[in-house]
């Protein structure tokens, strides 16, 4: 009943399918492009003027250190949870002890090795800093042991920045 002239018109069946789906995704592609470069068809003039690109960004980035005066410290506890598997409040561990990080000098807790990494930065903890590090710890760092990937939300790294503040030593 199965013979090899089955098995090719099975693959030329799935083939012919996949081809035939490619062209029509590509034809798609070209007919419902969306840079085709045209103007816009309505303009409605509300008589203020829009602002530029740069005040958009800067307007765009909240301040840090507002985010933290804003921030759910029971929140950063929660998301704090990610940090214990290496980080303790009162001693060290894997990492340093983070009670008291925020406003302390950076790479300055006596009795752990830090990378040359952190001892390179020089300077204090700040909540600016701190959001630097905690968004890649390698991007800011280069080269520190920390293997964590980051805090993609800039509301969970103020939540855990208030969190630390809330638990100085």
């Amino acid at each position: 009943m199965f013979n090899t002239m089955t098995g090719v018109k099975f693959i030329g069946g799935i083939g012919g399918a996949l081809v035939i789906f490619l062209l029509l995704s590509m034809w798609s592609n070209v007919l419902f492009s969306e840079s085709d470069g045209a103007e816009q068809a309505y303009v409605i003039d509300t008589g203020k003027s829009a602002p530029s690109a740069e005040a958009t960004a800067v307007a765009d980035k909240p301040d840090f250190n507002t985010l933290v005066a804003k921030a759910d410290v029971a929140k950063g506890q929660k998301i704090f949870g990610k940090c214990k598997a290496c980080h303790k409040l009162d001693k060290n561990a894997v990492g340093p002890h983070l009670g008291g990080v925020v406003g302390r000098p950076i790479a300055s807790v006596a009795d752990f090795k830090y990378s040359s990494a952190l001892k390179g930065l020089g300077g204090d903890w700040t909540p600016d800093r701190l959001n630097e590090f905690l968004t890649k710890p390698n991007n800011y760092a280069p080269g520190t042991k920390m293997t964590f990937s980051g805090l993609k939300k800039i509301g969970d790294r103020a939540d855990v920045v208030a969190y630390l503040k809330s638990v100085a030593q």
